[in-house]
């Protein structure tokens, strides 16, 4: 047992450069794009770990604040609230999307145009230890169609 934890933590090392780091990884991140006045905005994105671990935050240099919420049913209203924590099940991709978890792009200082980037930085949190991974997202409008993008 002891061999294989040694042998698992010397590829996670090599993997990630780091003794403790979670191998992350993010996929199809994009944020909304808003019209001139919206103040909030919000990110979506599919989010992967090699170990369990935890999305405990987020935040962006072009957005004053950044948290991250839930929609969730409640009755049959639809409420959104503040969530300290999401689960990142090992191996397991986690789709923070609308109607479901997301991040909250709050206090705009200008409208997210479609094709802006916005740079987040999440923090991750897994065996005690944090990490931050750095992400891209694309802003879309809203009544834009997914769009499935190959990477060869």
């Amino acid at each position: 047992m002891k061999l294989n934890v040694w042998m698992f933590s010397v590829i996670a090392a090599l993997a990630a450069q780091s003794a403790w780091a979670a191998n992350v990884s993010v996929s199809d991140a994009w944020a909304r794009a808003t019209m001139p006045g919206q103040k909030v905005s919000g990110a979506y994105m599919r989010i992967q770990s090699d170990v369990d671990a935890k999305l405990i935050g987020a935040s962006s240099p072009a957005v004053p604040r950044v948290e991250v919420h839930e929609m969730k049913m409640d009755g049959d209203i639809m409420r959104m609230r503040e969530v300290t924590a999401i689960e990142l099940p090992k191996g397991q991709a986690v789709a923070l999307e609308p109607g479901g978890y997301h991040i909250m792009l709050m206090n705009l200082p200008k409208p997210i145009a479609a094709g802006d980037l916005i740079p987040l930085s999440l923090t991750i949190e897994s065996g005690g230890k944090r990490q931050t991974v750095e992400v891209k997202a694309e802003a879309r409008a809203p009544n834009q169609p997914m769009q499935h993008h190959h990477h060869h």
